[in-house]
Order: C-alpha cells, then sequence, then structure tokens
C-alpha cells in the first residue's frame, strides 16, 4: 500500500483561505464585465472604422456588406444583350406604296402563291385554315379591283352560253 507523504518539515501546513460568497460573486461579475466587452463597437457594421489614414492616400472607404463587383453575365450565351433602341417606324409605310388598281390587281394575278393554291384546290386537296383565309381575302380583293375597274366577268357569258345550249338540247327532244 501506499504510504502518505510526508508533511513539510519546517513551517507548519498553512490552511488556504476560502472566498467567501459575496467575493466570488463579485469575481464572476468581474470576468462577464470583461467578456462583455470583448467584442466591436455597436454600430461598427453600419459605420465602420477607417483602417489607419497612411501616409495621405485617400482610398474609398470599402463597405464591409457590399458583395463582389464583379459583372454578372445575366444572358445564357454570355454576350450582353444590346439596349433598346427607341422603337422606329416600322417600314410598312415604304412598302405600301400607294399602288393604282391595275398594278394591284396585275400584282395579286401573277402572285405564286395565288398559283399554288389554286391548283391545290383543283386537284381535289384541302387546305389549311390559315391558307384558305388567304386564298378567299384575295380572290375577294381581285374582285374588288375588277369592279372598280369595270373589267367584267366571262362567267355572265359562259352562262348564258350554257342557258342556251340547255334549251337547243330541250328543244331538240
Amino acid at each position: 500500500m501506499k504510504q502518505p507523504a510526508p508533511a513539510q518539515r519546517g513551517k507548519p501546513a498553512s490552511k488556504a483561505r476560502r472566498k467567501s460568497r459575496e467575493e466570488l460573486n463579485q469575481e464572476a461579475r468581474d470576468r462577464k464585465r470583461d467578456k462583455k466587452h470583448s467584442g466591436h463597437k455597436s454600430g461598427s457594421r453600419a459605420n465602420p472604422v477607417a483602417q489607419g489614414s497612411g501616409s495621405g492616400q485617400s482610398k474609398k472607404s470599402s463597405d464591409t456588406r457590399l458583395g463582389s463587383k464583379k459583372p454578372i453575365a445575366l444572358v445564357a450565351d454570355g454576350k450582353p444583350r444590346p439596349a433598346k433602341k427607341p422603337a422606329a417606324q416600322p417600314k410598312v409605310n415604304a412598302q405600301k406604296v400607294k399602288l393604282t388598281p391595275e398594278e394591284e390587281l396585275a400584282k395579286l394575278e401573277n402572285s405564286e402563291r395565288l398559283d399554288t393554291l389554286l391548283n391545290r384546290l383543283e386537284n381535289g386537296e384541302t387546305l389549311s385554315g390559315e391558307d384558305q383565309a388567304w386564298l378567299d381575302e384575295t380572290l375577294d380583293r381581285i374582285d374588288e379591283l375588277m369592279e372598280t375597274l369595270g373589267i367584267a366577268l366571262d362567267d355572265d357569258a359562259e352562262d348564258e352560253q350554257a342557258e342556251e345550249d340547255m334549251m337547243r338540247l330541250l328543244k331538240g327532244h
């Protein structure tokens, strides 16, 4: 077994004085007060203190709250969008130069789209709604132009001839 350590010779062992509850509480308050003041001053984030003026060089005070100033591309391909220009007048006015009725009629009759759509109709194909609407508008415009120009359709002559042929057939029997 272990033997107890021999007591010091010379001085009698002195007891360490125990602190009272009040002294312990006061020390704890002092430690807390010292710890409380170890951070930054209040408002240091909103009002940062300039770091040393240096040798007369005045730098812009940087706000630590703001992030990077590096520009970020907002478009996927990396090219910035061109600035919007004020809306220019469409060139429809330049294109819609007043044509005489004869010129407009000639232009409509020589239209390739009109020819292809009429050929498709003659072949028995059905047209889409958009094509049919365009064809109807174009044919109506051609009729209007022909009326204004005083051009008579040959349909009337064909109708009269067909009636005469029917009458001959009926009388012949």
